[in-house]
């Protein structure tokens, strides 16, 4: 009997929006997935740069890797994702969560996008479901739709690993803001039970680490240790419980820095919009709206 293939996971992390990229394989030669890449992006200037996908590139080049799959947990409101980047040197094809259509309707009507803009995921190479599969070599990835965060998340499984994208973050940070359109606190606290429903040495891979002074940025912790230790829904935290505290700890939060050019851009599947007639793309800031 062939023993079941294991994934090498490489993270990145971008110390610029605290996010980490990851890297899925399982040897040098191999077919390989990427999940939520960054494209560099200063908001003082407008402009973008490509140096935190380029150390990423550079790495599946050197281990002979063939992108297969380019994934997106969600349309981030933290950052831009370089996904037709990447596609663009390496190939593969763009995926994100069937649900991407009702955010794609929500924010068109906020940044008046034009009967132009699709609101039918079609600015992607592929949409999945809630436990659909894709191949890549001998390894298999498995999406769970696990919303809250945003009414379309998804986290991928791969063996006994899980990307959990925004939904969960480490267990001294806690867990994802929901007063984004379309969040919801409630949804939100079932999808994690979903998550910690996993046997306790599953590996649960972060999205985003923000760090207490005390320890370095770090990429995943196990569901014991989120069980045991996660600041907002450990056990013993009951739903209403946990949706009373982020409710009113999103309250007090400030919009993400980076929320207007991420959103507009990541609702394309990165892509830039169309541009006007002297050859540049242009972003919209709605005033007074969010």
């Amino acid at each position: 009997m062939n023993p079941k293939p294991q994934a090498v996971i490489k993270p990145f992390f971008d110390p610029e929006t605290w996010t980490y990229t990851y890297v899925v394989y399982e040897s040098d030669g191999s077919p390989c997935v990427v999940i939520d890449s960054v494209l560099n992006y200063d908001p003082k200037s407008g402009r973008t740069k490509t140096s935190s996908v380029d150390e990423v590139i550079e790495f599946i080049l050197a281990h002979r890797l063939q992108v297969e799959w380019i994934l997106e947990t969600h349309a981030h409101a933290d950052h831009l994702t370089a996904a037709p980047y990447l596609q663009n040197k390496l190939g593969g094809k763009i995926v994100i969560g069937n649900r991407i259509d009702g955010v794609q309707k929500v924010f068109k009507g906020i940044f008046n996008l034009g009967g132009d803009f699709a609101v039918d995921g079609s600015q992607f190479d592929d949409l999945l479901k809630d436990g659909e599969t894709l191949s890549f070599g001998n390894l298999v990835l498995k999406a769970l739709y696990v919303p809250g965060h945003t009414p379309a998340c998804m986290a991928y499984e791969i063996g006994d690993a899980i990307f959990v994208g925004d939904t969960l973050f480490m267990p001294d940070v806690g867990t994802a803001r929901c007063d984004f359109p379309g969040g919801d606190a409630r949804t939100l606290f079932r999808s994690i039970q979903r998550l910690l429903a996993y046997p306790e040495h599953t590996k649960l891979y972060m999205c985003h680490d923000y760090p207490p002074e005390n320890r370095e940025p770090t990429c995943s912790a196990t569901v014991a240790q989120e069980r045991a230790h996660n600041i907002h829904i450990h056990e013993g935290i009951s739903e209403d419980a946990f949706v009373a505290m982020r409710t009113k700890r999103d309250q007090g939060l400030e919009m993400p820095t980076l929320i207007l050019p991420a959103i507009q851009i990541n609702i394309r599947a990165g892509h830039f919009p169309q541009p006007e007639s002297d050859g540049k793309s242009f972003l919209k800031i709605p005033l007074n709206v969010l």
